[in-house]
């Protein structure tokens, strides 16, 4: 049983789900059922009914809401409405055939109008779902709006929609629903595209708005550890740090990519605008943990302007970088890209005479490239796979600050 955070499926003789819950750690909330005494009479009826169990991991806590609400409203299972004493779940409703679509709350689906998701077995978990939904998409929450400017538009919790417009407005609804729908990746992958064409489009506050946004759906959906898991282990972080690394490693020579030790990762990464200002970025992560006097930063000399060559810039990058033989060697290589970008690397350390693995990341699928340039797809949920997107990460936000320095600079020339 895993002791990541998920939700647990309880199953009778006839594999029908009987209860749906989350947790925290999955192998001490499913444990608790079997060695708790004085359960009350319709848990213990449940447990004497459980037949088989099965647990589905995810990276965060919200996640694991969202999940639990999407499986009770699939299964219908019989002991999740035993146990509300005869109370109805709450419901998210979202009047979805409206100009101005609004996100209230419910108890039933009584309106065909709109759409529902849940039901939440617990209101204050949906009520944090929608507040932190609300921080990154803002809304409107009232069946009546008022056309003038309300109180939650000027702290930024709601667009106030006539202002606004319907098609930007009905554009964060939709995700929104891709959002409570589990659809978290999705979201990001066309956040990532409209971040990426405000900035070729130069529309660069639109575009760090938008990068924002990103960076908080990726911090709402990281795994979360309570303040008590911190005071009886002070060392949780340097705990999680190395199993990440050791499953990566662990994972790497599975797939036949030979890793001696992996203590020193270096990330690269490239940032233009339509081939202009070209840079690139390295990163180092030693142990897990970012060592940033270890970060360099590179304005890419190749000829590329007016027609994007990532794949070329990044053969320079890593072509300069082995140029200092002071620098220590990293354990491993990650190039934020494909198969041209693990081609390039690959091809600058067999002209050098070097000796060290490199993998890729392709953005949109998260997909590992190994160095034969084979695809490699990992469970989101793998703490090594969760370790190379927060390199690669950094490695992007880095490249991205300085791409930001050098545009700044040739505007005022």
């Amino acid at each position: 049983m895993p002791e990541d955070p998920g939700v647990y499926l309880f199953q009778d003789r006839e594999s029908k789900v009987i209860y749906v819950g989350k947790a925290r750690n999955l192998k001490k909330r499913v444990r608790s059922y079997f060695i708790q005494k004085n359960l009350g009479i319709k848990t213990s009826l449940l447990v004497s009914q459980i037949k088989k169990i099965k647990t589905v991991i995810v990276n965060s806590e919200i996640e694991s809401l969202l999940l639990e609400a999407n499986f009770i409203k699939k299964y219908q299972p019989k002991f999740n409405i035993k146990l509300t004493d005869g109370k109805s779940y709450p419901l998210i409703r979202i009047t979805i055939k409206e100009k101005f679509p609004k996100i209230l709350t419910a108890r039933r689906m009584e309106n065909n109008k709109s759409i529902y998701f849940g039901p939440y077995p617990n209101a204050g978990a949906m009520k944090m779902v929608l507040k932190t939904i609300r921080r990154i998409f803002p809304y409107e929450s009232v069946k009546n709006h008022p056309k003038k400017t309300c109180l939650y538009y000027h702290i930024g919790l709601c667009p106030c929609c006539e202002a606004l417009g319907d098609g930007e407005y009905r554009k964060n609804i939709r995700r929104i629903i891709k959002f409570l729908n589990g659809q978290t990746k999705n979201v990001i992958l066309d956040l990532e595209k409209e971040r990426n064409l405000e900035s070729k489009e130069e529309n660069y506050e639109k575009a760090s708005l938008i990068q924002k946004r990103i960076e908080a759906i990726k911090y709402v959906t990281s795994p979360v550890y309570k303040p008590q898991e911190y005071e009886f282990n002070v060392n949780l972080i340097s705990d999680i740090r190395e199993r990440e690394r050791v499953l990566l490693q662990k994972t790497l020579n599975d797939y036949g990519i030979p890793i001696e030790k992996l203590e020193r990762i270096e990330c690269f990464d490239v940032s233009n605008i339509h081939g202009n200002l070209v840079t690139g970025s390295m990163v180092v992560f030693e142990n897990g943990e970012p060592q940033k006097s270890g970060y360099r930063r590179f304005r890419v000399r190749s000829e590329v302007k007016g027609k994007p060559n990532d794949v070329l810039a990044m053969e320079e990058i890593i072509k300069r970088r082995l140029k200092y033989k002071e620098w220590q060697k990293p354990d491993l290589i990650i190039v934020d890209g494909g198969k041209g970008q693990v081609s390039a690397a690959m091809k600058v350390l067999k002209e050098e005479n070097i000796d060290i693995s490199v993998i890729g990341l392709a953005k949109r699928e998260e997909t590992i490239i190994t160095p034969s340039l084979r695809e490699l797809k990992l469970p989101r949920n793998n703490p090594g796979l969760y370790l190379i997107m927060r390199i690669r990460d950094e490695a992007h936000r880095f490249a991205i600050t300085y791409h930001r320095k050098l545009r700044s600079k040739a505007l005022f020339r």
